[in-house]
C-alpha cells in the first residue's frame, strides 16, 4: 500500500517591512499581504515571515520554506504539512 502523500500548500504574499508591528492584512488581490516589524536588510524580513507564519500556523519553522522572492516584497512560499483549507482557516483568513 502506497504511503498518503502529505499535504503542502503555497501562498503568494505581499510583504511590507518595518511595520510597527507583524500582522496579517488581508488578500490584496491574489496575494495575502503581510506586515512584518523586521527591516529588509541581509534577510532578516524573510526570517520572520517564515517564523512567523510557523508560528500562526502551529508548525515548526522549518515547514515554511521561501520559494520565490528573495529580494522582493512580492514572495511565494511552501507550507508543508497542510492544505489550503487549513492555512486559511488557521491564519483567519
Amino acid at each position: 500500500m502506497a504511503n498518503p502523500v502529505p499535504p503542502v500548500c503555497t501562498l503568494a504574499l505581499k510583504v511590507i517591512p518595518r511595520a510597527p508591528r507583524d500582522e496579517i492584512v488581508g488578500w490584496l488581490g491574489g496575494a495575502l499581504k503581510v506586515k512584518l516589524h523586521a527591516p529588509a536588510l541581509e534577510g532578516r524580513a524573510n526570517a520572520a515571515l517564515t517564523e512567523f507564519l510557523a508560528d500562526r500556523l502551529g508548525l515548526p519553522p522549518r515547514a515554511v520554506t521561501l520559494l520565490h522572492g528573495d529580494k522582493s516584497r512580492q514572495k511565494i512560499v511552501r507550507i508543508d504539512g497542510l492544505g489550503r483549507s487549513e492555512v486559511e482557516r488557521r491564519l483567519g483568513i
